[in-house]
């Protein structure tokens, strides 16, 4: 797979005359040069439903003229870029004109993306209807008549479908529509016969060719879906809703999976379909940076004007990106993370989301969150994940456990890991008792909300204090050999429409309310959902605390630095050259406009401290890369020490190793 990608979209209305009048092969490789791109994704067919060569099975662009993907294909083979094939699978307008029947309805039968025919939008088709048929013959005829380097198809997935096809089919088996959980069942059997359909006809005609399945979002804990594909592309644009936490997150997930994988952002402002929309390039130096210190490639996304002429500013804006990418590739391959934690991540552990976060909870994006600012290296991971690589497992606010999942904790407890969890989790699945020696027994849920927590160990902004916790809590008693490590303080009262103080909500009374923080045998216990109220609230004791649970649990880290909190660090071992890589970037993303988040400025960092202990492995050269410059250490034992004297956005630290 290649480092420096380009997604090209191509999504153009019949409306738009001249396509690909501006086209030149010439302009065309002058802008794969200068944006110094390896691969990129040209269009055989688009959301609108045309497509963009000569076709028997999609009717091309009424006003194109020539055969634009061959000759996008023919302009990038011919300096050594790759170029993959795009189709759009679930959108299709042209066809959803022509068969309204064949697309999905939820249950009011509404269409989506755009309800109805009255609102400006594409509108997504069932894969259970004949529509899939005539989406095989398209695939096949783009994947036999063109030497493409692979197909990406977009907006599939497990879906949800109560078009007549579906219900129908449903009724056929004896089943009963209105039951929601043979609809999802159904939904999983079209998506694997279409993954299996594709497959064959694409293997059929070129044996293992790449092929990505684009669903927005990689389900965690669903190694099945996952395996549905050759390669991973993470779409994740943070200024397209996904956010900056978002990549990181998932990249932890995907890199333990074994598949190649990029990070896909894009080179707009706002979203997909943004025309005349431009990020700074620094932003996009920072997420190119932010891909190679997860172990991904990178891809941005572009979208070329309908007549087909490449915008210099775009290439420049990338170019900037890819330049540096392009010097640091040789130390970004064949690496694995390096992590002290495991993050179980609800989605994976009970399925599907917990909040309004983008295509992942609230538990979760709170969790990677204060695992990003607190540098502590870690992965997210899932019930088929070996938990002994990990000395800690964190089991974020809602996990309760069934007698699979204990007997796996048990045997990671016995090799001396230690849990944290939070909120519900930790309670059998009946949430009536803990199944785990975390210091607590369990008294139901709390009735305050929100209420306060006094830790007993004093805070690195604060000091001894007591604080405003936001999210749901339980009741806990101190068990038996338990040690409470903070106690909870009650409000007065809740704030209701007869008993209200003050503007938002009631003062504590300073008076225990019981256990809020406590510690047993297997690991520390917080009886609030805290990963939730830290996405919510952001709240600075709420991170610090969690934070020193952390330091309790794992007092000796493989990382430790002084690095602000807006910075990252990784570590990834390069196993077949004998190196570990360590990643530091810093960059301080800012909300513009409505919502956006911006990176403009990189402001450099100096003599950031890093210190990491490598037991069994001996280093033997400490150097910058790409620079090569040798940057000097100290050594202790198993430990290294050392200062990078200069972070501007991104630095990758080389440690040489032998093993001992």
């Amino acid at each position: 797979m290649r480092f420096r990608q380009v997604h090209l979209d191509f999504h153009t209305s019949e409306k738009i005359r001249n396509i690909g009048s501006h086209f030149s092969k010439s302009q065309f490789q002058d802008m794969l040069r200068t944006g110094h791109v390896d691969s990129i994704t040209v269009f055989a067919k688009c959301h609108h439903g045309w497509g963009y060569y000569p076709s028997e099975t999609t009717p091309i662009h009424p006003h194109l003229s020539f055969d634009l993907l061959g000759a996008q294909i023919e302009a990038a083979h011919e300096i050594g870029v790759k170029a993959p094939i795009y189709l759009s699978v679930g959108l299709d307008e042209r066809l959803a004109r022509q068969y309204p029947q064949w697309l999905m309805r939820d249950e009011n039968d509404q269409t989506n993306w755009a309800k109805g025919f009255m609102t400006a939008g594409f509108h997504q088709f069932c894969l259970n209807t004949p529509y899939l048929d005539i989406m095989i013959a398209q695939i096949e005829e783009a994947v036999s008549k063109y030497d493409g380097d692979g197909v990406f198809l977009d907006i599939v997935g497990v879906r949800q479908c109560y078009c007549h096809t579906c219900v129908n089919q449903l009724l056929s088996e004896g089943k009963d529509p209105r039951d929601k959980a043979v609809v999802i069942e159904l939904g999983e059997r079209i998506y694997a016969n279409y993954t299996r359909r594709v497959e064959a006809a694409v293997h059929a005609i070129k044996p293992g060719m790449p092929i990505f399945h684009n669903a927005g979002h990689i389900t965690q804990g669903r190694r099945d879906l996952a395996a549905m594909n050759t390669h991973l592309e993470l779409e994740s644009l943070p200024t397209g809703g996904w956010g900056y936490d978002h990549f990181p997150m998932s990249a932890r997930y995907v890199q333990q999976l074994g598949y190649d994988f990029l990070g896909m952002t894009g080179k707009f402002h706002t979203f997909w379909g943004e025309f005349g929309g431009y990020k700074h390039p620094n932003a996009l130096r920072y997420e190119t940076a932010l891909s190679l210190a997860n172990g991904a490639r990178c891809s941005i996304g572009d979208q070329l004007h309908p007549e087909g002429l490449m915008d210099p500013a775009t290439y420049r804006l990338i170019g900037a990106a890819y330049a540096e990418v392009e010097r640091k590739e040789a130390w970004c391959s064949g690496v694995t993370s390096v992590a002290d934690v495991g993050l179980l991540s609800v989605e994976a552990a009970i399925g599907g989301s917990n909040g309004s976060a983008m295509f992942t909870g609230k538990s979760d994006a709170g969790a990677v969150r204060i695992l990003l600012e607190s540098h502590i290296l870690f992965d997210v991971i899932d019930l088929e994940s070996d938990f002994n690589r990990y000395k800690v497992l964190i089991l974020p606010d809602a996990i309760t456990i069934d007698a699979s999942l204990e007997a796996k904790l048990s045997a990671f407890l016995a090799g001396g890991g230690r849990i944290l969890a939070t909120g519900r989790s930790g309670l059998n699945r009946e949430e009536t008792a803990f199944v785990l020696d975390l210091g607590a027994r369990d008294a139901g849920a709390n009735p305050y909300r929100p209420d306060y927590l006094r830790p007993s160990f004093p805070l690195p902004s604060l000091g001894e204090a007591s604080f405003v916790v936001y999210s749901n809590g339980r009741r806990i008693e101190l068990a038996e050999g338990g040690e409470e490590l903070g106690r909870r303080e009650d409000p007065y009262f809740n704030r209701d429409v007869y008993s209200f103080c003050s503007h938002q909500h009631t003062p504590s009374m300073q008076t225990s309310g019981g256990p809020g923080i406590t510690r047993g045998s297997h690991g520390i216990y917080f009886a609030w959902d805290v990963f939730d109220d830290y996405a919510t609230k952001g709240s600075l004791p709420v991170k610090e605390a969690v934070a020193e649970a952390l330091r309790l649990l794992l007092p000796d880290p493989t990382l430790s630095t002084d690095l602000p909190a807006q910075g990252i660090v990784t570590l990834q071992d390069q196993a077949g050259e004998s190196r570990l890589v360590q990643h530091s970037l810093y960059a301080s993303p800012v909300r513009r406009g409505d919502g956006v988040e911006v990176i403009e400025d990189l402001v450099a960092l100096a003599d950031i401290r890093v210190k990491l202990r490598l037991p069994g492995k001996q280093v033997t050269r400490v150097y910058l890369a790409p620079e090569g410059t040798d940057l000097p250490y100290s050594a202790d034992g198993e430990t290294i020490d050392y200062a990078i004297g200069r972070l501007h956005n991104h630095q990758m630290v080389v440690l040489d190793y032998r093993l001992i």
